[in-house]
């Protein structure tokens, strides 16, 4: 039985702590979705958190008097991604990178030379209330695909994708071209086969 979880409050309250702490933080997978969408659809057992790794020292002590201090070991962790617990409920999964001068962002090995836009932390959208910065739209979507999908995949990328097709159906065709902002992808435009699966579940 899973027992974390991470309410809204909860991640209101982790966020603010980390910017009075300078750490310029960005939700990512589940929350991020929920923040494009502007509501909570689903319960969530932790937050997926982009920070640059700059910031970490300022990020330990922030997460250090949240109370979300251990490591909780985890399949596949890595020194650029790795997820931090309170021991009792919240939970972390902490993602770093670091700007590059061409303006994306590198993220993971040295040796693989990985890379992300910047845009893909660009999105803009809000948590109970509170306006956050997190994950573009398309980006989400290309995180909840590339491997078998789960329950959560299944139900998030379907409402983001039906929500930005909604969206741009009342905007002139013209203007689909310029339009940017947190639903700047329709069904047609998600990024992969497995995103377009997904988007057609019923």
């Amino acid at each position: 039985m899973n027992d974390h979880s991470m309410s809204a409050k909860d991640v209101v309250a982790l966020v603010e702590r980390l910017g009075a702490h300078g750490v310029d933080a960005c939700i990512g997978g589940g929350w991020a979705v929920d923040a494009l969408l502007r509501e909570q659809t689903r319960e969530h057992s932790d937050l997926d958190l982009w920070a640059p790794a700059a910031h970490l020292e300022q990020l330990f002590v922030a997460f250090t008097e949240a109370g979300v201090d251990w490591v909780f070991p985890w399949p596949g962790d890595r020194p650029w991604n790795f997820v931090l617990h309170d021991g009792v409920r919240l939970r972390v999964d902490l993602h770093l990178y670091e700007p590059l001068p061409d303006g994306s962002l590198h993220y993971g090995s040295v040796v693989a030379r990985g890379s992300i836009p910047a845009d893909a932390l660009a999105g803009r959208g809000s948590i109970a209330g509170t306006a956050v910065r997190c994950e573009s739209a398309e980006w989400a979507v290309r995180c909840h695909t590339g491997y078998p999908a789960r329950d959560v995949d299944r139900h998030d990328v379907p409402l983001l994708c039906l929500r930005a097709s909604s969206r741009l159906r009342s905007v002139p065709q013209a203007a689909r071209r310029r339009r940017k902002g947190p639903f700047s992808i329709g069904v047609s435009s998600c990024p992969t086969r497995e995103a377009l699966n997904l988007c057609h579940i019923r």
